[in-house]
């Protein structure tokens, strides 16, 4: 039988290995940069989905989806926002459409050491256990890429956090980016004795990327790409604050990927069909907007009008309720009339599903059937279970 016994496999003029040989096991890595399915950690990275809004100065979640934004001693209020790829940007060339845009304030009073504008993203403890990383091994690595654009050249930070155990810290820098041009960074991360991660729903693996931390949270001694316990007052190294006192500045990234191995491969990209669905195990918009059913099969209760609502896809956790409130925002059609009503509460929910119950307006007979709609274009019913 012929064998060949080599340590890598190269390409005639490349620079890096397409497969590199383990001498002790024979095991092999490789360079793949074509489409492999289902090996991106991140949900929603190419910024397609964003129920709650295209534009907000909400803190948390508050436009695209499994994405929050937060921010601490600002002068004027952050704007996120869902931007759109000219077709000039590389990553339009690549398949992007849309990124996740953060529009600095005039932060008139300058930097101070409580001050921060973030941007995170979470990932459930089970799919980082259940990954394929050995995240015990310092010789098995995950991945993390994403492209990222400045309107200000400087270096900005971001950290990875694993919450289980006891939880440890990751920061890492984009290095120098030049003002307006977008760039590609990549990271590749290796396991570490100390990280942990239940095979459970709750938070496992926290990703930030910070426009601006203050000193209460930084520290010039803090060591870059390298795991340690995470320490409040030391998450990153400390920050330039060009970014955070140019007024209007902006931010922005797209293509966010994290997989296993020590190769970023070509993005993964998902039909927005697909990516919503992800996005709904955390977040699901029922209804938006004037005259759009919200139940068929209401009924009137004791003076309490009680509908029923069934999720598309399991969600992460049993979920509260989001809606927003108005006079006569709602509407049930029922036997004789109609009763409209702007207040509701969220009865017995569970992952598939859950009960609305409304008082407000309900002059319905016992039993009586009805049909609800939304009755005010501003209206709105969604359910949350965000990590």
């Amino acid at each position: 039988m012929s064998e060949i016994k080599v340590n890598s496999i190269k390409g005639v003029g490349a620079s890096a290995a397409a497969i590199t040989v383990n001498n002790t096991d024979g095991t092999c890595t490789a360079n793949i940069t074509n489409n492999l399915s289902n090996r991106n950690l991140i949900i929603n990275g190419a910024m397609q989905v964003a129920q709650r809004g295209t534009s907000s100065t909400t803190e948390g979640y508050s436009t695209i989806d499994r994405f929050s934004q937060g921010s601490n001693g600002f002068d004027e209020v952050p704007t996120k926002s869902q931007s759109d790829l000219a077709s000039s940007d590389t990553p339009y060339t690549l398949g992007f459409r849309k990124a996740f845009k953060i529009t600095n304030g005039n932060q008139t009073s300058g930097a101070q050491a409580a001050d921060f504008i973030k941007l995170t993203t979470k990932i459930e403890a089970q799919d980082v256990a259940q990954s394929g990383w050995n995240y015990k091994s310092s010789s098995s690595y995950i991945t993390l890429s994403f492209w990222v654009k400045s309107s200000v050249a400087q270096n900005f930070y971001g950290r990875l956090r694993a919450y289980d155990g006891t939880s440890q810290n990751y920061p890492f820098e984009t290095g120098s980016l030049s003002a307006n041009t977008w760039t590609k960074i990549t990271k590749t991360i290796p396991g570490n004795s100390n990280l942990s991660f239940n095979n459970d729903n709750d938070i496992g693996l926290e990703l930030e990327w910070t426009t601006y931390r203050g000193g209460n949270t930084t520290d010039s001694g803090v060591t870059l790409n390298a795991w340690a316990a995470f320490n409040s007052a030391t998450r990153t190294p400390d920050q330039t604050s060009t970014w955070y006192t140019t007024n209007d500045a902006t931010f922005e990234i797209t293509g966010v990927q994290l997989e296993v191995g020590s190769v970023a491969t070509d993005f993964e990209h998902r039909s927005f069909g697909q990516e919503l669905a992800l996005c709904q195990r955390y977040y699901f918009k029922y209804v938006q907007g004037s005259n759009k059913n919200i139940c068929t099969g209401a009924y009137f209760n004791s003076g309490t009008l009680t509908m029923s609502v069934q999720f598309p896809v399991e969600m992460r956790a049993a979920p509260s309720l989001d809606y927003v409130s108005g006079t006569s925002y709602y509407l049930a059609y029922r036997e004789g009339g109609s009763d409209a009503f702007d207040s509701m509460t969220i009865q017995n929910a569970h992952v598939n599903g859950a009960g609305l119950d409304s008082a407000a307006g309900a002059s319905g007979t016992q039993g009586v059937g009805a049909s609800v709609v939304t009755n005010n274009a501003s209206s709105y019913i969604a359910f949350s279970s965000e990590l």
